[in-house]
């Protein structure tokens, strides 16, 4: 058997019924078959999208390759056809970002450098072994991670036990925790309304504090909000902007590793004793792997046991010993696994998908507009999905959502359901939480 491929052009001539209605004074002409429209069928939609984001391959590359195989097709055509008019992806990402979160309690995120017209943007991956979905924000602060958990929504707020118990542990002085609990409390404020309280009755709040405080009232009615699925623990390294968005954090021991892997010891026994050392560490790690296969009470006991043994026995190597106790302080964090056995060790899915958007970035260097942004958080966010659903995304591309009335794709073979629909029946067979 000789597998083969052909291209060839397949330019189609339609007419169109065309009728006069003298009693409506109205002109009726025929519409065209479903995944027609303008001057390009779905093939070429399909093909240019699927190279595009699917393939990382550049626009100009794109053109000239369409104009090789017969295909006239202007430079700024081709760049609407690929950012332009695509409500219908937009609309399945969220689809698909609400069925991933639901899906399980805990989720993979990480963060990457981005340009937007010659900005600098931060592109934030929420993932799990189900799905991928990519954000860009102008920020990668501490209110953008939380906004980019809840799809980008304006964030409101709320003064509640929670937010008191978030400004506690963010040390705001107690005064101005004592004028906060003059302002109204369980009542839901958009920005500009809370804003608004703040100036009024506490206009000397420092930019600082200011800041804490609308991270602990948002994150507060994050949590009480029922309308877009929570996340109970964040898979991530330890950068601050993770902490405290969600009840716990999974610590990813390949990012602690890295830690030890700067160190530069000059001195001999210095030299051996990281060594072994970091065979001891991943040891360590190997034998939670095993925890994750077999979870027992006595074996997370031994763990934790051999957790302390190995951080807290002192080296003899100053920086080697320091590094230690900085990763002894971690252990909730670190260890959370023993609690949760599903959990995984590391954030590499995460840090895989970073890497993806970093070479579709080094390819075609930034996005000029947010319409553009958004295409590629868009279609990146289904590329991803679609493979790790198993779901060729050229097909998916082509196909179109059997939902009434019918969500078109580009043509209407009806073929593939939303991918939100695959990844609940997924998780519903394989629970991704399940100790929860």
């Amino acid at each position: 058997m000789v597998q083969d491929i052909t291209f060839a052009t397949d330019n189609v001539l339609f007419r169109k019924q065309k009728y006069y209605s003298p009693s409506q004074g109205k002109t009726y002409l025929a519409e065209l078959p479903g995944g027609y429209e303008g001057e390009f069928g779905s093939g070429i939609k399909a093909l240019v999208i699927s190279l595009y984001y699917g393939g990382n391959i550049t626009q100009g590359k794109l053109l000239e390759f369409l104009d090789d195989i017969g295909i006239f097709i202007s430079a700024g055509h081709l760049s609407n056809l690929l950012i332009k008019n695509h409500s219908d992806f937009e609309s399945e990402k969220t689809e698909i970002y609400e069925s991933g979160l639901a899906s399980s309690p805990w989720q993979h995120f990480d963060q990457t450098g981005a340009r937007v017209g010659g900005v600098n943007y931060t592109t934030n991956v929420v993932c799990n072994p189900l799905y991928t979905v990519y954000f860009t924000t102008p920020n990668k602060d501490r209110l953008s991670v939380l906004q980019g958990l809840q799809n980008g929504r304006e964030l409101e707020f709320i003064l509640n036990p929670l937010t008191f118990s978030l400004l506690e542990i963010f040390q705001l002085p107690t005064k101005w925790k004592n004028s906060l609990k003059l302002l109204p409390q369980e009542t839901v404020l958009n920005s500009t309304e809370f804003n608004a309280l703040l100036n009024t009755y506490v206009p000397k709040l420092g930019s600082q504090q200011r800041t804490r405080v609308l991270e602990a009232a948002a994150i507060a009615f994050y949590h009480q909000q029922t309308d877009w699925p929570v996340v109970h623990t964040l898979v991530c390294d330890d950068a601050p902007q993770f902490k405290l968005l969600t009840d716990d954090l999974a610590l990813c021991w390949v990012h602690e590793g890295r830690h030890y892997k700067k160190l530069s010891p000059v001195v001999t026994c210095h030299q051996k004793a990281l060594d072994d050392f970091l065979d001891d560490f991943w040891d360590y790690y190997a034998d939670l792997l095993a925890y994750r296969d077999s979870p027992s009470e006595q074996t997370a006991e031994k763990l934790r046991y051999e957790f302390w043994e190995l951080f807290n026995t002192d080296s003899g190597y100053q920086q080697l010993d320091e590094r230690k106790r900085l990763t002894a302080a971690k252990i909730s964090e670190l260890l959370l696994v023993l609690e949760h056995p599903e959990l995984p060790l590391h954030n590499n899915p995460a840090e895989l998908a970073a890497r993806t958007m970093v070479q579709r970035r080094n390819i075609s260097y930034a996005t000029q507009t947010t319409e553009g942004t958004k295409a590629w958080d868009t279609f990146m966010s289904l590329v991803a999905t679609t493979r790790k659903l198993g779901i060729s995304f050229f097909e998916y591309v082509r196909d179109t959502r059997s939902v009434k009335p019918p969500a078109y794709r580009i043509s209407q073979i009806e073929f593939i359901p939303s991918l939100a629909q695959i990844i609940r029946e997924k998780s519903s067979v394989h629970p991704l939480g399940w100790s929860w």
